[in-house]
Parts: structure tokens; sequence; C-alpha cells
């Protein structure tokens, strides 16, 4: 089963320095039906204005991965960490028992970036966060961990949870594949470029919602970006 969610049916608002896309049921977005995906429950697309951002907040007992698609973040928290990430890599913040946070675009331009939270296995853990570059062409033709709560992903972020974020480019006609293990969920995200997954075609930015497929099977219709996430029910 693969649910196709378009781009253009996502909640969100536009609060002009912040627009926020959000393919499940977040913040002023309700929508009964799409309450999270087997142990995700945010998948936020965010275009955020030069030279502003997400002042200190907090949060608890959450895996909160940040994919940077264009520009970069810079993240400072309450545990002393600071860092910048840009287009392409990840920064992973388990919140854990709480930690306060703030993610601002200092860049002269657009930052875009994916930001999805999955559900910990355990509650109340010390809260950590890192970051990690990812070169494009480490994941060309195929899908590569970017954080995962598998041991066997040594060069992933490490999760508190039983999931993986991936990650794979594609030139327009190249086709990937990925293995899904029995009852377990996928979402999937084109951040650029068209692709068919298994007969379904995707747009940029649409999302995939699949259960009870056992093979991924993508081809891109042009050079593409993906982003996909495997979790337990």
């Amino acid at each position: 089963m693969i649910e196709r969610r378009p781009f253009g049916s996502l909640g969100g608002a536009d609060h002009g320095w912040l627009d926020a896309k959000h393919h499940f049921a977040f913040a002023g977005y309700h929508d009964p039906k799409r309450m999270g995906w087997g142990a995700l429950r945010v998948w936020n697309d965010d275009t955020i204005a030069t030279q502003s951002g997400f002042p200190p907040h907090s949060h608890s007992d959450m895996e909160i991965i940040t994919y940077v698609r264009e520009g970069a973040i810079s993240h400072r928290d309450s545990l002393g960490n600071e860092g910048r990430t840009k287009a392409g890599d990840v920064q992973v913040m388990s919140a854990g028992s709480g930690i306060t946070h703030a993610e601002y675009n200092v860049e002269p331009g657009t930052t875009r970036i994916f930001q999805i939270w999955i559900i910990p296995d355990q509650q109340g853990q010390p809260p950590s966060w890192g970051e990690r570059s990812f070169p494009v062409g480490d994941r060309s033709g195929r899908f590569v961990a970017l954080a995962s709560g598998f041991k066997q992903d040594t060069d992933a972020l490490p999760l508190r949870t039983d999931a993986r974020v991936l990650g794979a480019t594609l030139k327009a006609g190249e086709t990937a594949e990925y293995t899904m293990a029995e009852g377990r969920y996928g979402y999937l995200v084109p951040a650029r470029g068209s692709v068919e997954l298994n007969g379904v075609k995707l747009d940029a930015r649409d999302g995939a919602a699949i259960r009870d497929e056992a093979l991924l099977r993508l081809t891109a219709l042009e050079d593409a970006e993906l982003v996909l996430v495997d979790t337990a029910p």
C-alpha cells in the first residue's frame, strides 16, 4: 500500500519568517487521519528566511532529526552544544529527559529543512545532540543510512528508536531499491525531483505513506534527492 500525499494537500502556515508545511498534524494543523505513521510523528517542510529562526524552546522524549536541503541551520542548546549544519547534512537531537535549543538561519539566503520527529523506544534518557556530514556523492544511486537505531549502521548518527532515516540521490533514469522488513512502516519524500515508486508517481515534496511493500523500487523521472524513514509500527 502506497498512499501519495500531494504537497498541495499538506497542512501548514506562513508566518513570514517561516513557511511551514506539515505532513502530519502539528501546531495549528489538525487532521485525525494524519497523526503519525508508525513511530514517525512529525515531518515538517520548513522554509526559513535569512536572519531568522526558532528562539529557545524545550522538548522532551522525542528523536528530532533535521535534514538540511538548502542553506544551513545554526544550533545552540542547553547542553552547551553549538553547530552549523549545511545543505545535505544532518543533525539529531535526542530530547530525552529535557533539552532547550534554538535553531537560526544566519546565512545570507533562505534555508530549507525537513524536520522529522520519531518517538523513542524509552523515555527519560539523558539528552544529546550530534551532527554529521553526508556528501551527496556517497549516496548516489543508493540509499544510505543517515540516522539509525540499528547498531550495524555504524556511519549513521545514532537514534534511540527502532528506525532509520535514509537518503539517496538519483540521476534521471536511475533506479534504486530498498527492502522493507515485514510489518514496517515507510514514509518517503523527494526533497527535489520527481520519481516513480512502485508505479506511483511522486513530485518534489510529495509524501508517500508506505505499508506492506516488501521492496521499494524507485526510478528517477528527473534528477532527484530522496529522504526515507523506515520505522516500527
